[in-house]
């Protein structure tokens, strides 16, 4: 935006600025779940050598295979056994080497990190109880070729994720292809009962449904409970930062670890004064630059004091175990202290694999480490226009050139917008590339999601990296329904993931393909 009362980028937000001296109350509280940072040196740092850094990766979803099966003995005139090809302990045997070679494959076709425990066949209570790895487990696929509903319940009671997984063609037809929904999801009425399970979480034979919705999980399970550092504290863009952050406690358990201004400050100005880093920051700037996909129509001297900041927010994400940051107030405050503005800053932490967002709009922040999480790609927080004739331009200074998680986009290194000042990057990124667009609403209730693909890279005088993308539905439906501010995009379509991911923590979501 273009007045100073509402600027797009990190300016004065009445409702959700907190001074220092109030931030630091709240955070020896708690209330906001903050961790304050002080008393920092860079040579305590960096440990006092430059080690190579080490950029963090998402963890492996830990996934726990049961085989729930019954042995019934043949009876006399009467109904001896139920449905289902898993009759007998040979039946269960055979049919644990089948789930075994079919995850083996699942998991070589996987592009997300998944790890899969040894498959379980139980019977009963003790069987379930005897599986000694199951705490290790994020997620149980549970094979439901037979036994009964109470076993589903005490695996619930393990606390974990759970899918079902039944066969019609695929192998033995299962007990449960057939009861699944009214004995147990809907548990003998008409509505959806069992806690925490819907329609979603029971797949029937294609494994190319299994995969999308462990993609999904993993995505969430790297995602609830991380840390994210923020530099000048968290804010909310024009909304109630108690109430925000409330939110993302509850939704996301979020830890938020963040450092002052003047804290970052003195980093800063330490850094400038390691040779070290200048000479590190030069050669870096040197590789960059040289790169035929970069185009530089601003001041080299930004950019090299781009590398400078990069190089002491990568290490403080590596000291306090963060792989995501964001810069509130980013303008107005950082470029003073770092002599540059922060937008290729950010973007270059998202291309070395860290989540790097300015704003720190939480209201959609966490949307961003979601879908990053997801998808394996670096997500571009952005702010959309006003959607017509089958289009929205979505624009912002911080994108990264490697959108598709390795290749990098041709870019021009310009000023920020707003500022006429610094470095940022305009991602010239692919056109005809499928992107999934979420918005977020203020309420934490529900996101938006929309499937678009990029019809140009124009240059209009706003935030530098902007995109105009197309969509199916009527521009009418997406004004009607975007609720929110910023919105959040990947390369790829993973709406189905998004939508599952966020019923898991209680947030509604709405397709508006």
């Amino acid at each position: 935006m273009s007045t100073s009362n509402f600027p797009c980028c990190g300016g004065s937000h009445a409702k959700n600025e907190m001074s220092r001296r109030q931030f630091v109350g709240v955070t020896g509280t708690g209330a906001l779940g903050t961790i304050a940072l002080s008393g920092l040196s860079w040579a305590a740092i960096i440990g006092g050598q430059q080690a190579e850094r080490k950029i963090p990766v998402r963890k492996p979803l830990v996934v726990k295979p049961v085989l729930t099966y019954e042995v019934p003995e043949r009876k006399p005139q009467t109904s001896w056994r139920a449905w289902g090809g898993i009759q007998t302990e040979k039946d269960a045997a055979e049919e644990i080497v089948r789930i075994s070679g079919e995850l083996k494959k699942l998991g070589e076709k996987a592009d997300f990190p998944v790890s899969f425990l040894p498959v379980s066949g139980v019977r009963d209570r003790d069987g379930i109880n005897n599986m000694k790895d199951i705490d290790q487990a994020d997620l149980l696929i549970v094979y439901a070729a037979g036994g009964w509903q109470g076993m589903f319940d005490i695996l619930q009671e393990k606390g974990k994720d759970m899918i079902f997984f039944c066969r019609h063609e695929s192998g033995p037809v299962y007990l449960w292809y057939e009861i699944i929904s009214p004995r147990y999801l809907r548990q003998h009425t008409d509505k959806l009962a069992a806690k925490g399970l819907t329609e979603e979480d029971v797949v029937i034979d294609n494994q190319d449904e299994l995969l999308w919705r462990l993609r999904a999980l993993c995505g969430l399970r790297n995602t609830v409970g991380s840390a994210v550092l923020t530099i000048g504290g968290a804010g909310a863009w024009s909304q109630p930062l108690d109430v925000v952050m409330k939110s993302v406690k509850e939704k996301y358990n979020l830890e938020i670890k963040d450092i002052s201004y003047d804290e970052l400050g003195k980093l800063i100005t330490e850094a400038k004064n390691d040779r070290e880093v200048i000479s590190g920051a030069k050669r870096s700037a040197d590789i960059y630059l040289r790169d035929p996909g970069i185009k530089l129509e601003t001041e080299r001297k930004y950019v090299e004091n781009c590398f400078v900041l990069e190089e002491v927010l990568a290490r403080l994400l590596e000291k306090f175990s963060c792989r995501a940051i964001t810069i509130n107030n980013c303008m107005g405050t950082i470029m003073p202290l770092s002599e540059t503005t922060a937008c290729l800053t950010l973007s270059l932490l998202n291309d070395a694999g860290y989540l790097a967002y300015c704003e720190s709009d939480f209201v959609v922040v966490p949307m961003g480490i979601l879908l990053a999480n997801i998808s394996g790609k670096p997500s571009f927080l952005n702010d959309p226009t006003y959607p017509h004739d089958k289009k929205i331009t979505l624009a912002h200074c911080t994108a990264p050139r490697k959108m598709d998680g390795k290749k990098a986009e041709p870019a021009r290194i310009l000023t920020h917008f707003e500022s006429d000042y610094g470095a940022a990057p305009k991602v010239e990124m692919l056109v005809g590339q499928t992107v999934t667009n979420v918005m977020s609403d203020f309420a934490y209730d529900r996101n938006i999601g929309l499937r678009g693909k990029i019809i140009s890279n124009p240059m209009l005088d706003i935030c530098r990296s902007q995109i105009d993308i197309s969509y199916e539905c009527e521009s009418k439906t997406v004004a009607e329904k975007m609720p929110g501010f910023h919105w959040i995009t990947v390369y790829g379509d993973y709406i189905r993931e998004t939508g599952y991911a966020l019923k898991k923590i209680g947030i509604g979501f709405e397709n508006l393909v």
